[in-house]
Order: C-alpha cells, then structure tokens, then sequence
C-alpha cells in the first residue's frame, strides 16, 4: 500500500474506533460479547457433528446442500451451476475471496458483478486492488481518488463527492443486473439445527441478489452454531465491533426457496425470491486449524488496533483475511510457505489483537505456535537463516 493509502487509512480506523469505544460501554453490548464467547467456542468443537445437522435442515428446507473439502471443489460446484450464464452478481464475501472467485470467472469468461460499494470500487480498481478492511474494502482511498477510479472505468465523469460517487456505482450496477439471473453470497453465519442462513448488510444488495432465479450461498464450516438464536447472537455482535452501531440495516435470514400458501393454504414455490437456494459448505483446511483460529467472527476489529497492519496495510494478511488472525489461517488454508509470504513472522506478538477481538481470539499465541512449528519442518525466512548461518560461523549477524 501506498503511505497516502496507509494514512487514509488510519484516519477510516481512528473514526471505527471512537464509535466503538462508545458502543462497547453499553451493558448489553458486555452481555452479548460474554454470549458470543461461549457460543464460538462451543461451536466450534462441534462442527463434525453440526455439518451433518445443517445438511438434513436444508435439504428438508427445500434448499440444495453441497460439500467442498478443498477450494478448487468449490470452484467447480460453483462453475457447474453457472457455466450457462454471461453474467453473475456477487456480495462481499471473504470466503469467495479465499477462493479467488473473481480471478476464476475472468479466466471462464464470465462477467462478474460486485455489487457492494466497497468492492465494486475494489474491482474496478486497475491495480493493487486488494482490501484494506473485511466491512469497509475501500476505506483506504480517498473521495478524489475513488472518483478518478469510477470516472475511468465507467467512462463518465464524476465529481469527488461521495453521494455522487454512490449514485453513479449504484445506476451502474443496477443496469448490470438486469441481465443477471444468478447471485452468489456469503453468511455471517449459519444456524444448523433450523437450516439457516444469516446474513447482515446496510445497502440491500444481498436482498437484491436473494431475490435472482438462483442464489447460491458459500459458507466456511467455522460458520456453523447451533440455532437461530446463537446465529442472531454472533453477527449481532459483529456488527457492534465492525461498525460501532448496534444493528445492520438488513438482517436476512434465509431457510429455503421463495414459496407461499395464500391460496387455499396450498404451498407453491417461486413467487417473488429465489426458485433454487444451493447451500456450498466449504472446509478447505478449517477441520485441521487449531480450534482457537475458528472463534474469529469476521468483524475487522483487530487490525484496527494492530501496529503492524497499520504499517504495512493489507500486505500483512492472506486475500479477505486481514492482519495477523489471516496470516494464521493461510497456514491451513493454504501452507506453510504461504504462511512465511503473508506475514507470519512479521507479527510482533504483542497481543493488542487478542485484546481487542470481541471473543479474545489469541492470535499472538496461535502465530507463535505456527512459528515453531514452521522452524521444526524447515520453513523459516531466508533472512533469518542467513543471520544464523553467519553467527554460526563467525559468532556476529554482519
């Protein structure tokens, strides 16, 4: 990242924290957070047995469930149930990212719609298009230069102002999906025991994309709780840390495919929302990580307060997954190598992460455990090893 971009983005950081502060002394806000603890950490002892659960309630929910143990399974699920299309809508997603479903389709030749202002802002980025925060993607850019952005990839000129900025991305997008039949989402989480999906967002895209002839949901195994009211807790919670406020705009929760039974109480299926609902569970190394990597709601409020990630921006983490809890995932998602190239022994295990996650995730201790076990298999930086070659042979560093 640029020094501008990284100054940008301290300045978005200081403005998610203030809010934060101020939310994080409301009592049911301290309640929610001891909740969501326990909730994580149980669930994710259980995932095994919930996976099972949660394919049972779908498919009796009339919605399709599919498995994918590794990232390129995924990839081919998803491609088998577009391949027909010229186009697809897509929301913000840090599992999509993880799978690099953009750079897929442009390589099938399918036109990919991100429909998240952040992310479209992102995409039509012409390099270094990477996020900078897991809610706010974009919020490394200044309005200047987010309008040279649009301005160039649309070909209409707009003025640095945010509002004009939104109304142009929005027209935009919007004129793209009247020639989209297919919408691919993430959860925030998902609730086993009921076969469902839950969702948060402030724009309403995600409704937008519920509503296509097919929406397709990909979904970690690490999202999984036991019932709706576990699921309702965590992203609940996310939002707090995430944003500062106590509620998304839109909370969805999705437990089938469009349907009602106004007639003379006969159930019929497509009314206004989604024909088919197609549920891809993805594990792709998450059953192998330590259960602690799992607690992780995905809220973004670690790298807020990480020095690192403050420094070096989104060159400290693995695609979606920011700052240092990322870079202990690419070690399961990935390997170790991947580990070592997304910052692993950048980190300076101060803790400030653990200490600001809502559910205490102990990030420092996970990436030191990574880091013996990198040096036990061989993998440490070359840097690293060419200091202790040198004091090895001549007992200095130089």
């Amino acid at each position: 990242m640029k020094e501008n971009e990284l100054k940008t983005m301290r300045s978005s950081f200081k403005l998610m924290e203030e809010r934060r502060i101020e939310l994080m002394q409301d009592p049911r806000i301290i309640k929610l957070q001891e909740r969501v603890k326990n909730i994580r950490k149980e669930s994710v002892k259980k995932i095994p047995a919930m996976v099972e659960t949660a394919r049972e309630n779908f498919k009796n929910n009339g919605m399709e469930f599919l498995y994918a143990e590794e990232s390129h399974q995924a990839l081919d699920l998803i491609y088998d149930l577009i391949k027909n299309e010229k186009v697809v809508a897509k929301s913000k997603s840090n599992t999509l990212n993880e799978l690099g479903l953009s750079d897929y389709l442009k390589k099938k030749k399918i036109h990919l719609v991100e429909t998240d202002l952040g992310d479209r802002i992102i995409q039509l980025k012409v390099d270094d298009n990477k996020p900078s925060h897991p809610i706010g993607p974009a919020l490394h850019l200044k309005v200047d230069k987010i309008a040279e952005i649009i301005s160039e990839s649309l070909k209409v000129k707009v003025k640095a102002d945010p509002r004009a900025i939104m109304e142009l991305v929005r027209s935009n997008v919007l004129e793209e999906l009247k020639s989209c039949k297919i919408g691919i989402t993430g959860a925030n989480s998902v609730a086993a025991e009921d076969g469902s999906l839950i969702m948060v967002h402030n724009e309403g895209n995600i409704s937008l994309l519920s509503l296509m002839d097919t929406h397709i949901v990909v979904v970690g195994v690490d999202k999984l709780v036991e019932t709706i009211e576990d699921a309702i807790s965590v992203v609940k919670l996310e939002t707090a840390y995430a944003t500062g406020t106590a509620l998304p705009s839109y909370i969805n929760v999705i437990s089938g495919p469009s349907k009602t039974a106004d007639i003379e109480k006969k159930l019929l299926e497509d009314m206004y929302g989604a024909r088919k609902v197609v549920v891809i569970m993805l594990d792709n190394g998450r059953q192998e990580a330590l259960e602690e990597c799992l607690w992780c709601i995905g809220c973004g409020s670690c790298i807020v307060s990480c020095p690192v990630y403050n420094v070096l921006g989104n060159e400290f983490g693995y695609r979606g997954y920011l700052g240092g809890r990322g870079v202990a995932m690419s070690r399961f998602l990935q390997d170790e190598e991947t580990s070592i190239s997304s910052g692993l022994y950048m980190c300076t295990l101060c803790g400030l992460c653990t200490l600001e996650c809502p559910v205490n995730t102990p990030t420092n201790e996970i990436m030191e455990k990574i880091r013996k076990e990198s040096k036990n298999t061989g993998f440490s930086p070359k840097e690293h090893l060419k200091i202790f070659k040198s004091i090895k042979k001549k007992g200095s560093p130089f």
